[in-house]
Parts: C-alpha cells; sequence; structure tokens
C-alpha cells in the first residue's frame, strides 16, 4: 500500500470519538428497539403520508379535467368558444405546469416545512379552480387554465421528493405504486362526482352545472389544501407529530441507504441543485426518455374516442372505458406491452383484436410510468438539492410529451387512428432505448464507485458522511464502511 493511500486509511480509523449519545434520540437505535422502531414509524408515516397524498391526487385529477367534463354540460356555448379555443383552453395548462415544476422543487427543497408550502399550492389550485366557474368569456378561462398550472406545478414531483425525503430505495418504489393506484382510482371516482354534479345541479340556483363543477370542486380541494397542512410530515429532523427518536431514527435509515447525510452542504446556493442536475447526463437522458414516453402513452387522454372505434354506442364506451431492486425492466417491460397493443390495432379493426389491444395498452400505461420518478431519486440520491431539481426537471420536461400528445389524436385519422399509432410506438420504442443507456450508465458508474470506494471524501461529500456518522453515533470510518455498500439501483 503506497504512503498516501495508508494516509487515507488512517482517516477511517475508530480513534475518533464517537458523537455523544445523550436523552433519549438514541433509543431506537439500539439492537432491541430498532426494528420495532422501524415498523412503527413506517406504520405513521404510511397512515398519514400515503392517503393525505391519494386524497390530493383525487382533486388535482378531478381540478385538471374539470373543464373536459364541463364541455358536456356548454361550456362553450356559455363562453362562446370555438373548437380552436377550446382545443387551446385544454392545452394552455401544460404551458405553466411543465416549466413550473422546476422552480417548484428548488422551492420545496429550501423550505422548512414542505406542509405549508404543498398545503397553500393545493389551496391555490382549488381557488383558481372555482374561479373558473365565474368565468364571462375566452380570456377569462384562459387566464385561469394558466395560473391553476402553477400552483399544480408542485403535486407530482414535489410528492415524490417528499417520499424520498423519508423512504429508503426500495421502500419507495412500493409507495409510488400504492400512489399511481390512487391516481387509477381518482380517474373512476374523478368521473363519478362530475357526472353526479353535472347530472342534478343543472339551473340551482340559476346557475349553470358546469359552473356549480368547478365551484365545488374548487372549494373541496381548499378544504383539502388546509388538511394537508395538519397531516402531512415535513422532513425527518423536524416533522412535530414525531417524538425526538423517532425522528432521529427516520434520519439514521435514510444515512444507512444512501451511505451519506440527506442534507445540503449549508455553503451550497439556492441554484446549485440545479446546477448540478443539468450538468448531470443521467438527469438529460430522464428528461428526453420521460417526454417520450408520455408521448408514447399519449392515447390515455383519447381513451373513449379509442374505444368507440370498436362499435359501441356512447354509453358502453363511457363504462369501458419493490422486492428486487431491478428498474430496467420492471419499467420497459410495460412499455413492451403497449407497444404490442398498437402493433394489435395497426394489423386489424376486429372488436376482439382492437379490444385486446386496448386490454394491453391500458395495464402497460398505468405500471411503466409510475416508476420513473422513483428510478430518478434513486439515479440521483445525494445532494436533497440536486435530487429535488432533477425530479422538477425530468417530470415537468416529460409533460411536454403530453402537450404534443394532445395533437397527434386527430378525428380525421379516425378510426383506424394508424398515424397516431406510429408515432406513439416509436415514441415508446425510443423511450425504451434510453432507459437502456441509463442502465449502462449506472451500471458503469457502480463499477466506479467500486473502483473509489477507497479514496478520501473531501468537500460537501465528507460533510455529508460526517453528518451521517453523527447522526448514528458512529465514527467517520464506521460512516465510510457502511457507505460502501451504496450501489445504483438499475
Amino acid at each position: 500500500m503506497s504512503v498516501d493511500e495508508e494516509k487515507k486509511q488512517e482517516s477511517f480509523n475508530d480513534n475518533a470519538e464517537p458523537a455523544i449519545q445523550d436523552g433519549d434520540d438514541f433509543e431506537l437505535l439500539t439492537a432491541e428497539h430498532r426494528a420495532a422502531g422501524e415498523r412503527k414509524l413506517l406504520r405513521k408515516l404510511d397512515m398519514r403520508l400515503m392517503p393525505t397524498i391519494v386524497v390530493i391526487y383525487l382533486m388535482n385529477y378531478i381540478d385538471r379535467v374539470a373543464v373536459t367534463s364541463a364541455r358536456l354540460k356548454g361550456l362553450e356555448a356559455d363562453l362562446g368558444l370555438t373548437d380552436v379555443q377550446y382545443d387551446t383552453v385544454v392545452a394552455i395548462l401544460y404551458a405553466s405546469y411543465c416549466p413550473a415544476q422546476i422552480p417548484s422543487n428548488i422551492i420545496l427543497n429550501r423550505v422548512t416545512r414542505p406542509t405549508l408550502y404543498i398545503g397553500t399550492c393545493v389551496v391555490l389550485w382549488g381557488l383558481t379552480s372555482a374561479m373558473t366557474g365565474i368565468t364571462k368569456n375566452f380570456a377569462g378561462i384562459m387566464a385561469c387554465r394558466v395560473f391553476i398550472g402553477l400552483p399544480e406545478a408542485a403535486f407530482y414531483p414535489g410528492c415524490m421528493y417528499l417520499l424520498s425525503s423519508w423512504y429508503t430505495r426500495k421502500e419507495l418504489a412500493f409507495r409510488s405504486a400504492i400512489l399511481y393506484a390512487g391516481l387509477m382510482v381518482s380517474n373512476a371516482f374523478g368521473s363519478l362526482i362530475a357526472a353526479g354534479i353535472l347530472g342534478n345541479m343543472q339551473g340551482a340556483m340559476g346557475i349553470a352545472a358546469w359552473r356549480w363543477l368547478f365551484y365545488i370542486e374548487g372549494a373541496i380541494t381548499m378544504f383539502v389544501g388546509f388538511l394537508t397542512m395538519w397531516l402531512l410530515p415535513d422532513y425527518p429532523h423536524n416533522t412535530r407529530w414525531l417524538s425526538p427518536a423517532e425522528r432521529r431514527l427516520a434520519q439514521v435509515r435514510l444515512a444507512e441507504d444512501a451511505g451519506e447525510a440527506d442534507h445540503d452542504s449549508a455553503n451550497e446556493s439556492v441554484f446549485a441543485g440545479f446546477i448540478m442536475a443539468i450538468k448531470d447526463p443521467k438527469v438529460l437522458v430522464f428528461m428526453l426518455m420521460g417526454c417520450s414516453q408520455l408521448l408514447g402513452l399519449s392515447y390515455i387522454n383519447f381513451f373513449p374516442t379509442l374505444t368507440a372505434t370498436l362499435g359501441f354506442n356512447t354509453t358502453i364506451t363511457l363504462l369501458m372505458a419493490h422486492r428486487t431492486g431491478e428498474r430496467f425492466f420492471h419499467i420497459t417491460s410495460w412499455w413492451w406491452a403497449v407497444i404490442l397493443g398498437y402493433i394489435i390495432s395497426l394489423c386489424t379493426m376486429s372488436i376482439g383484436g382492437r379490444y385486446f389491444s386496448l386490454f394491453l395498452m391500458t395495464i402497460g400505461s398505468t405500471s411503466g410510468y409510475s416508476m420513473t420518478l422513483v428510478w430518478v431519486s434513486n439515479a440521483v440520491p445525494r445532494p436533497p438539492a440536486k435530487r429535488s431539481a432533477a425530479m422538477g426537471l425530468v417530470n415537468g420536461f416529460g409533460n411536454l410529451g403530453n402537450l404534443m400528445g394532445s395533437y397527434i389524436w386527430k378525428s380525421n385519422w379516425s378510426p383506424e387512428y394508424h398515424p397516431s399509432m406510429i408515432i406513439a410506438l416509436s415514441g415508446l420504442a425510443f423511450a425504451s432505448c434510453l432507459n437502456f443507456v441509463i442502465r449502462c450508465m449506472l451500471i458503469r458508474e457502480n463499477k466506479q464507485i467500486e473502483k473509489d470506494e477507497l479514496e478520501h471524501m473531501e468537500g460537501p461529500g465528507r460533510e455529508r458522511i460526517e453528518e451521517a456518522a453523527r447522526l448514528e453515533g458512529i465514527t467517520f470510518g464506521e460512516a465510510v464502511r457502511r457507505r460502501r455498500g451504496f450501489r445504483y439501483l438499475y
């Protein structure tokens, strides 16, 4: 061993004193209490964090698609909208929603109380949704649609970032699946709620049913937003409804999972995380992959139109309408199911064939996308500022695929929609290639980690390992040895 290596190894020796373990903060870190304490902590999180996010997801979906539901009860006629103007009203949301996700996640990383930030955004988008009910013309509803995209931008990437601040990498995959399952439930309940309001409130107090839809859903969303400020946790170090020992355990779990503390360096600027994220080639590939993926899955917004090609009437058409740590195949294989569905639809117009193809497209769309931001948080785990910016970049840029996808399912291509399906199929094929590129990049980085494990961490990296050692009450050398177990998931 060289002299330099001996000096580096000496810094790993256990001659440094471990952090002083005073009080009860370290009670749950002992061998006899750790397992039970961790189970209790996860139960608390799962009982408050997950249901709250699912309910917000429900309101997010309902508020976003309310304009399409309102179309059924005269929104276009009352506001004097042309077909082009209505399409613009639907699409303009993404003009503010997509770019706003990046600064929103940067802000979320800097605030100490994400409960107040997310809760306030929920209240604001509920208020904007309710104000849509008082619009009188094209300009008014356009303004509401633009402004509703700003607070809504805080939700999905923000909640995924909050989840990644509490759950380990393997735990995060299952919780993300629960979150996306909540979206599937919201699709069903959202349509039922809208149908109930539109069917029973027409002319009540002299107000059109579509206006009642915005008033009622906006008010409910605001109520949920205020509850969110109390129900959601903040960060592991400052959540008020956890004991000091539970907060310590929550921090230690994340430090053990990544080999360093989940904290930013004190001298890093507000935009440091954004700069680090945009310089990371993995993030750029993830961004392009997310956009291509959502372009390929854009049929979701036109699913009733596609089921109508089976030849059924409108009513029947609407009615039809974590363990391994592996990431690549768990995401991409579902896209391949959608691709197979597209191929079948391109080859036949028979009811049986098209019905089966729509089934493949449905199961494929709900599984792969839910894992994308989970993989981003796994591939860019530290520092938190970089992780939050990366998640905002990927989801914000990725939703441009939704914007492009809203223009490829043209009515004059019906009923076959062959050009639409070829474009979408190509998007998923390209996304699959990019996923493979990310997998290769992570494998290469894991090999590089193996080479660099004995190298002394300096600067911000050393600070985070020292913080992890302090949290766990161990020496710096022990923390370094634990870090040697970290590998990217691919």
